[in-house]
């Protein structure tokens, strides 16, 4: 299994790159939007990576960070979907947009990746409605960012505001993208609505 490759970004193509690492230049698939954020051709690169061993091929996907990663495992674990359709999704919905669009059961959102149709789009959105929860999606899994250290209790709250003006009529996926705009320390439940309602 290889988790991580570190080495410089030798070139890109349509839907991979090639990173040199120690003169072995590995061939990654990966998303567009990240591909969108990579560095210049000759800059160090660190890709998180998935290795998808086929009776014809080993295919390496790699990236950016291990929660995009996450998500994709996730996505390949659902019937019908395999690592080129996973792809396929991240490359349309980053993994927050995903998280939201299952959250709210947004069957359009997820079928307007290609070769995506509204069927699978349909049990994508039944399979991972319960392993991607709210907290996930408030308190990022890598470590190391500013959101990783927040402490629990802040989540906590986050995850109140959002039940919150959930049961004041606003949508799932509007109130959780209106809460995680708010950076609030040691703020009550309160002071989040109040300043999550300034971004509807």
């Amino acid at each position: 299994m290889i988790s991580y490759i570190r080495g410089n970004l030798a070139a890109m193509e349509r839907d991979k790159v090639i990173v040199d690492v120690q003169g072995v230049g590995y061939g990654i698939f990966m998303p567009e939007r990240s591909m969108g954020l990579l560095p210049q051709i000759g800059s160090e690169v660190k890709l998180h990576t998935y290795l998808n061993v086929r009776e014809d091929a080993m295919q390496l996907f790699g990236f950016l960070t291990r929660d995009d990663l996450a998500i994709f495992k996730l996505l390949i674990g659902v019937s019908g979907i395999g690592p080129k359709g996973g792809l396929g999704i991240l490359s349309q919905l980053s993994a927050d947009d995903l998280r939201f669009a299952v959250l709210a059961g947004d069957v359009k959102a997820i079928s307007a990746t290609p070769g995506i149709g509204k069927k699978t789009a349909e049990k994508l959105i039944i399979e991972l409605k319960d392993k991607l929860n709210l907290d996930d999606m408030l308190h990022p899994a890598d470590e190391g960012t500013p959101a990783a250290a927040a402490d629990s209790g802040a989540t906590s709250v986050q995850s109140e505001a959002v039940q919150a003006l959930v049961a004041l009529g606003y949508g799932s996926t509007e109130s959780l993208k209106a809460v995680k705009k708010v950076k609030l320390e040691d703020a009550t439940v309160e002071d989040v609505l109040k300043a999550a309602l300034k971004n509807f």
